[in-house]
């Protein structure tokens, strides 16, 4: 592989070439890394909605021609100047945001919001020089979000790389790098169950697919609101199934889904939910219901949707004293949070995060780990493969509801 570094890649590329078109495999010409940049072969990357969601540019300004993708597993091809921690050959997850290791936030505990390298959704370019790393015939083609792993070879800069385990399957762990690690994280490390607790997991509200894109980002989706069509049933469930993975994790001994559609919990089981509320078999508030089924209220909550009446219900559904609510989901911009401060002054605790606290580099690792020590399933979220050259097929399976998460397989 280190004989092609220094060097321009031809290769295969799955371009967006405007709005809602399906991809075109293109050859494109991947230009070498520069400053700080790494050089990576996708082997295998994943279809995540918010993928589907800047493709269908929609509530958000078109740029095009671009190559999207996010969920991914490579392997160092070749670095540029300054790269250090990583060499050809290094097997990695590209990440959407990014730790640069030396801002505030990098060298904070608390926080992953680095400063230099947090998502930019709008930024089709790389940061050392303000240019596009592929081209065809000389055109620049757009990158998405610092990652575009829908190309054979894609340029990303070195703080949004997680160097993994080289055991680890490729084929499973990419889909570490987006939506299963925000669930997890947003359970594990901000939530917090203690063994033997209860959790409720919440995809209520009336959220469309244009919902805000970090509201898709943080979970990758919005489980169960009133929307029933395939898409929606199929996003919504994404979510929640990741944060209840979080919750059996962590040891809860209920797990309690709200949903909108009963007919999600047969599936929602598989993922360690225990009980289902839908708020629709009730004359009362949803929140009351909770309090009564758990004797005053759940030790925590997740809300997935970016509603404001989901997130208001997640957290006044958590029990005094020592209930935390964590919200996953961002409201409209115009919206507001309503609810008592006797709330807060009965030791309720509002929580929210970003990637489900998890620092790229320092911490992905880690959670590679739990696969690899069967502490974490993946296949479950993994229903499809197919080839990249049918790469169009992902998009079909997804806008139609039929699965989770599609692999697309770089090679053969």
């Amino acid at each position: 592989m280190s004989s092609t570094a220094g060097q321009v890649i031809r290769c295969k590329a799955a371009v967006a070439w405007d709005a809602g078109k399906p991809l075109v495999m293109e050859e494109v010409e991947v230009a070498p890394p520069q400053a700080m940049e790494v050089r990576l072969k996708i082997l295998f990357t994943s279809l995540c909605h918010t993928d589907v969601y800047f493709w269908e540019a929609k509530g958000q300004a078109p740029l095009f021609p671009r190559i999207f993708g996010h969920e991914a597993g490579g392997i160092v091809e070749s670095v540029g100047e300054g790269v250090t921690d990583l060499k050809p050959g290094d097997h990695v997850l590209p990440v959407f945001t990014g730790e640069c290791k030396e801002c505030r936030h990098c060298k904070s505990e608390e926080s992953n919001m680095c400063d230099l390298l947090r998502i930019n959704t709008d930024r089709g370019v790389m940061l050392n020089d303000g240019k596009s790393r592929f081209s065809i015939r000389g055109q620049p083609i757009y990158h998405f979000v610092g990652t575009s792993t829908f190309s054979e070879y894609t340029v990303v800069h070195v703080g949004c790389l997680a160097k993994i385990n080289p055991a680890a399957p490729l084929d499973k762990v990419c889909v570490l790098s987006c939506g299963i690690s925000t669930g997890l994280g947003a359970t594990l490390n901000v939530a917090k169950p203690k063994k033997g607790s209860s959790v409720a997991i919440f995809g209520l509200g009336a959220v469309g697919l244009a919902v805000s894109f970090f509201s898709i980002i943080r979970l990758a989706s919005n489980f169960p609101i009133q929307n029933v069509d395939a898409e929606a049933k199929l996003v919504r469930f994404v979510s929640i199934s990741q944060a209840a993975e979080g919750a059996r994790i962590a040891g809860a001994s209920r797990i309690i889904g709200v949903d909108l559609n009963s007919n999600r919990f047969n599936e929602a089981k598989k993922f360690g939910v225990t009980e289902f509320v839908n708020p629709k078999d009730y004359k009362k508030p949803v929140q009351e219901v909770i309090a009564e089924m758990t004797n005053g209220g759940v030790d925590r909550s997740v809300e997935c949707t970016g509603s404001i009446n989901a997130m208001i219900s997640a957290f006044e559904c958590v029990h005094d004293g020592w209930g935390v609510a964590v919200l996953v989901g961002v409201p409209n911009k115009d919206d507001s949070f309503k609810t008592h401060p006797m709330n807060f002054l009965n030791e309720k605790t509002l929580k929210g995060t970003f990637f489900g606290n998890y620092k790229p580099r320092s911490d992905i690792p880690s959670v590679v780990e739990k696969y690899m020590n069967k502490e974490l399933e993946l296949e479950k979220f993994i229903t499809h493969e197919v080839p990249f050259s049918e790469i169009n097929k992902a998009f079909d399976y997804m806008l139609s509801g039929e699965g989770l998460r599609c692999i697309i397989r770089m090679e053969g």
